[in-house]
């Protein structure tokens, strides 16, 4: 080939005009065009290519475009460095920007769905409750007119100011409570026998029920032997030789109490009365009988008497004097000596007579007289624990002495402190 052709041929633009370079856009620059810190900023298109190599720091090769241009396009990418994740230039059309991958749905939580009624209810809500036989029954029995409340409390949640349990507790139904079927039948005809031999004077029930079961009772000629007979009041009641001899057994003693002994039970630091009968503590009398140990069995106080109270005391294995002192239906008088201090208010005399109460209840009339200034006298017919005590505390008085000189019929009289003696075959309550 001649020089003239050569020299014909036209010549290529030289390197470094790089604004008529067709790859300068697409080499990689040697320095970053973006500072990390600035990379969310859009950097406008000139200012980009601003950032890269200038043609004359480039290294001069007349060769350089064109091996990128025959080099394959793997072996270039292989060779390039990544490339950071470019700014798109404010003036990119809204058109060519990048859309978001994925697709776009309404949220299933926003949507508005009914609970099935057949699913348990959530904390705070409540189920649907079926009609029961007994409310349709009642809403057909009611009048048409104002309509009546729903009784599921779901209905009516949204009432303001009334809560769905107490719907739901006002729709339950109320219990009919089951009346048990009474056997039929008249009610047993006739008395008990214990009581109707108590009634008549003859033991105590306790007694009566203790021969019952003995065999030593006839009603009629014919022997009661079950617990619980019973008869008619009109009949005829008699008992055997062993029943006499077994009460002619029972005793009844009266004993002076000093101060300091329990009538009853014996309390802690205390002790009972009882103990003071003793052989060598009896006063003796014509044609008494004479004293034995079991005579001491079933001996208990007919009546009480406080520990810090003196004079008579009745003890007795008698259930038929038991019966006359402290009976329900008893009305043997209590007489006392009381020694008071202090100054009584008005009208208290008068309500010592018949205007107390204890325990809620009205007491019964009073015999009450003043003896002196410090010294009451009282008859009772009955006797409640620390009655006379108590009574004085309500007018104004301290009771600093008590004695009981009577009880029914039979009077302490000239019995010394501290001894007893037996009841008397002619002396009676």
């Amino acid at each position: 080939m001649s020089g003239s052709d050569r020299d014909s041929k036209p010549k290529r633009p030289p390197v470094e005009a790089a604004g008529d370079d067709p790859w300068a856009k697409w080499r990689q620059p040697e320095t970053p065009a973006v500072q990390p810190e600035k990379a969310g900023k859009a950097i406008p298109q000139g200012d980009f290519l601003r950032g890269a190599v200038s043609p004359e720091k480039r290294p001069k090769s007349k060769s350089a475009p064109f091996e990128s241009a025959t080099k394959p396009a793997s072996a270039r990418a292989a060779r390039q460095k990544p490339e950071p994740a470019a700014v798109e230039p404010a003036e990119t059309p809204v058109a060519e920007r990048v859309k978001p991958e994925g697709t776009l749905g309404v949220r299933k939580s926003t949507l508005s769905t009914e609970r099935p009624i057949n699913r348990k209810p959530i904390r705070g809500g409540a189920v649907a409750k079926r009609t029961t036989l007994a409310e349709k029954a009642a809403t057909a029995a009611k009048p048409a007119g104002k309509p009546e409340r729903p009784a599921n409390p779901k209905a009516g949640r949204d009432s303001v100011g009334e809560s769905p349990w107490a719907k739901a507790v006002a729709a339950k139904p109320a219990k009919v409570p089951v009346i048990e079927d009474k056997p039929s039948g008249p009610p047993p005809e006739g008395v008990r026998l214990s009581k109707v031999m108590s009634e008549r004077g003859l033991c105590s029930r306790r007694e009566a029920d203790l021969w019952i079961e003995r065999g030593w009772v006839f009603v009629d000629g014919e022997q009661i032997s079950e617990l619980g007979s019973r008869i008619d009041p009109a009949a005829e009641i008699t008992v055997s030789k062993e029943a006499v001899k077994d009460q002619a057994k029972a005793v009844t003693i009266l004993l002076h109490k000093p101060v300091g002994y329990v009538s009853g039970q014996p309390e802690p630091g205390s002790v009972p009365a009882v103990t003071l009968v003793t052989a060598e503590n009896q006063v003796p009398q014509s044609g008494g009988p004479e004293f034995k140990p079991w005579m001491l069995r079933g001996l208990a106080p007919a009546g009480r008497l406080d520990v810090d109270s003196t004079g008579l005391l009745v003890l007795t294995s008698d259930g038929r004097v038991a019966k006359r002192l402290i009976g329900e239906d008893s009305d043997a008088e209590k007489e006392y000596l009381v020694r008071v201090s202090g100054e009584m208010i008005k009208g208290g005399l008068d309500l010592l007579r018949h205007g107390l109460e204890l325990d809620g209840k009205p007491l019964k009339p009073a015999w009450v007289k003043q003896l002196n200034e410090d010294q009451l006298h009282f008859i009772l017919k009955e006797g409640k624990k620390r009655q006379i005590r108590r009574m004085c505390e309500l007018v104004g008085l301290k009771v600093i002495g008590l004695k009981r000189v009577r009880i029914g019929r039979i009077r302490l009289g000239d019995l010394p402190m501290g001894q007893w003696r037996f009841l008397r075959a002619d002396e009676a309550f």
